[in-house]
């Protein structure tokens, strides 16, 4: 990993399954949609971090 990065694990708002991404935390907040690697249903994450720290992480179906 590179310097500002984490691993960081949660569960999809789908499957259910354990999941890790690595997240930049050099950038104060960011909000994007990935696929699960496990069911490749889309799932929006959004976090934010403060000095380095994360201090909010939230998953979220994208119901179509």
């Amino acid at each position: 990993m590179i310097l500002g990065e984490i691993e960081h694990k949660f569960y999809c708002p789908y499957c259910g399954e354990e999941i890790s991404m690595i997240l930049d935390i050099t950038i104060v907040e960011q909000r994007y949609i990935e696929d699960c690697e496990v069911c490749c249903n889309p799932i929006e994450i959004h976090y934010k971090s403060n000095n380095g720290e994360l201090t909010e992480f939230e998953v979220n179906r994208i119901d179509q």
